[in-house]
């Protein structure tokens, strides 16, 4: 089989394009196979490359509370997207406009927690008298996150604001190799996920879905228990990389359905009288 492959490219300021054209003789099915096969298998890789860099950034668990919760723990979970280096170091920023009252750490095996406290500029009053102090920063230091692995942070917390839709927790990572990762991006209304996005609660508004609510507390580990999480895969738990796991197989099984067709129709095609 021949084939003569031309291809040519014109770029402007704002643009590149390219275009390429293939002649040659017909493929026959053997090769119609191998070729679909290989389309499928890339295609899947592809996305299954996809849901494991969906899964890398710092998120907080639960995803949601009702605004002006009391007793409740916040889940920090970091996990490691580098290769080649282990994660050092933690800092999570609290705000301080929407404050969190009554913040509370929960030790680390290996870590060393640091807290921050900051004057409020608008005193918050509580039924236990007037609050003008907060938690604004809580860095972990000491212990080491390997690579494709995770660790959870818990923060206890005495009540959340009721006058915002969510709060956002921008956090910093530190690397052996002493790069940071900061992870401060806020996503505009509509718009696709930033690349390095802080992450979010949502504050719902109080008495909704409280049974889902009260669901997503219950999975939240207690300020006293101790987590074994840092020996698990960072993309283990992400629903989402599971999803597109699961899509990619998809793909890759339609596309061998399609060769397998192909090689058949050839066959036929092959076998009728002229």
């Amino acid at each position: 089989m021949s084939t003569t492959r031309t291809t040519t490219t014109t770029s402007s300021p704002d643009t590149t394009t390219s275009s390429t054209t293939v002649t040659g003789l017909t493929s026959g099915p053997g090769t119609v196979l191998r070729r679909a096969a290989a389309v499928a298998a890339l295609a899947a890789a592809g996305v299954l490359a996809a849901a494991g860099a969906a899964s890398a950034h710092v998120t907080v668990h639960p995803e949601s509370y009702a605004k002006g919760a009391t007793d409740g723990v916040l889940t920090f979970r970091v996990p490691n997207e580098d290769d080649a280096v282990t994660t050092t170091e933690v800092q999570v920023f609290l705000p301080t406009d929407h404050p969190v009252l009554g913040v509370l750490v929960s030790p680390r095996d290996g870590w060393t927690a640091s807290v921050k406290n900051t004057r409020l500029k608008t005193p918050v009053k509580t039924d236990d008298g007037t609050i003008t102090d907060a938690v604004s920063e809580i860095t972990w230091t000491g212990g080491k996150i390997a690579a494709g692995q995770f660790e959870d942070f818990d923060v206890a917390f005495g009540q959340l604001p009721d006058d915002v839709g969510r709060l956002t927790f921008k956090t910093l990572q530190t690397y052996s190799d002493g790069k940071t990762v900061r992870w401060i991006e806020e996503a505009a209304a509509g718009a696709d996920e930033p690349e390095n996005p802080a992450p979010v609660l949502d504050l719902t508004a109080k008495g909704a879905d409280r049974a889902a609510q009260d669901g997503a507390g219950a999975a939240v580990p207690s300020v006293s228990a101790k987590s074994s999480a840092s020996a698990v895969s960072a993309s283990g738990d992400d629903s989402t990389a599971r999803g597109l796991g699961a899509a990619g197989l998809a793909v890759g099984v339609l596309g061998l359905a399609a060769a397998a067709f192909a090689v058949v129709r050839g066959r036929s095609a092959g076998s009728r009288p002229e």
